[in-house]
């Protein structure tokens, strides 16, 4: 079958033809994949930038961690019927570490991820734990159900900010995981929701199509002269960070108020500096948010039931799998938005 694989530690995929996945074992199911979206950490593995070296001892091996399909085969143990439709939660917990003993299996110690370190779904087939299996709901499609993984990241994001009613938010990047905050800061109650980029006019006008209309282009001014600009003056009361630049967690705190929240949720190739002093007397409190809690993937999957279209302007290009380099060449360069693989 065709997969798109990480075959080395250094830039780039290959599109290759590979042996179907073994049989599903106790406890697992195969799923014929339907829908795979390319995600801003995919390109950075395909890039190979600071931060993925975790990889390497895992290579070769097929990425692609935001997928759905239906069940084809399944092993013994397992309730899930053929045919049914699933998009997957990427995390594999151990089982057996302290965190998984006490219940916490988001922090296991030994935690797998599909598509980074085991093989994902840029594939026609995947054999996976039925545990990282969550049905779909009958009005939400296998390609709007792939956008469930990096909604749950967003939407753990705002969670993590504790946005609430009539919170001014700024969020820092237009890309997918930006515009899923956007969405969520909105769903829980935010009063405005700004949205900053840097020259990001395709991304902008995905989130035109959102419903957001209060957008910021750094490029044209900074970002700390834009946002009183837009604010009468003051600040915001959360800022959530998505761009994965070091830089913009000192330029959101700039524009976050005292007391502020500040979330970082990119990933970031360098170290970041900023002043404490500065943090200290503002009184700043800066949280970090990674993943997917299953309660929030759940939470996720009864929004996308309730106004499935809504979210699926975040769709920009489909493409064959045979074309996923180009794909992507299209989400590192960004020109487009989420980028949704049909193996």
């Amino acid at each position: 079958m065709l997969t798109l694989r990480k075959l080395r530690p250094a830039f780039g995929l290959e599109c290759l033809d590979t042996a179907e996945p073994p049989p599903p074992g106790s406890g697992e199911v195969t799923l014929e994949v339907e829908a795979a979206g390319i995600c801003g950490s995919d390109v950075h593995a395909y890039e190979w930038t600071p931060g993925y070296e975790f990889m390497t001892q895992r290579l070769p091996l097929t990425m692609g961690h935001e997928f759905a399909g239906r069940v084809i085969a399944t092993g013994p143990g397992t309730r899930l019927a053929s045919g049914t439709r699933v998009t997957v939660n990427p995390g594999i917990a151990c089982g057996t570490c302290p965190s998984c003993r006490r219940d916490d299996a988001r922090n296991c110690s030994q935690r797998q991820s599909i598509g980074l370190t085991r093989d994902g779904g840029f594939g026609r087939f995947v054999t996976i734990p039925e545990a990282n299996c969550l049905v779909l709901p009958e009005r939400v499609d296998t390609e709007l159900g792939a956008l469930t993984e990096p909604l749950g990241v967003a939407c753990e994001a705002v969670l993590t900010a504790g946005v609430g009613l009539g919170d001014t938010v700024l969020v820092m990047g237009p890309g997918t995981i930006g515009q899923g905050i956007a969405l969520m800061a909105r769903a829980a109650g935010a009063g405005r929701v700004l949205i900053a980029g840097r020259s990001d006019a395709p991304r902008f006008d995905v989130l035109t199509r959102l419903g957001f209309d209060e957008l910021i282009d750094v490029a044209e001014a900074p970002l700390e002269q834009q946002v009183p600009d837009r604010l009468a003056g003051r600040k915001a009361d959360i800022v959530i960070e998505a761009t994965g630049h070091p830089a913009s967690i000192a330029a959101g705190m700039r524009v976050l108020r005292k007391a502020g929240t500040i979330v970082a949720v990119g990933i970031h190739p360098e170290d970041v500096s900023f002043n404490l002093t500065d943090f200290v007397r503002n009184r700043h409190q800066l949280r970090a948010s990674h993943g997917c809690a299953t309660p929030t993937f759940h939470r996720v999957l009864q929004m996308l039931e309730r106004e499935p279209e809504a979210y699926r302007p975040m769709i920009t290009h489909r493409l064959p799998l045979a074309r996923g380099v180009e794909g992507f060449e299209l989400a590192r360069q960004r020109a487009a938005s989420k980028v949704m693989l049909r193996p």
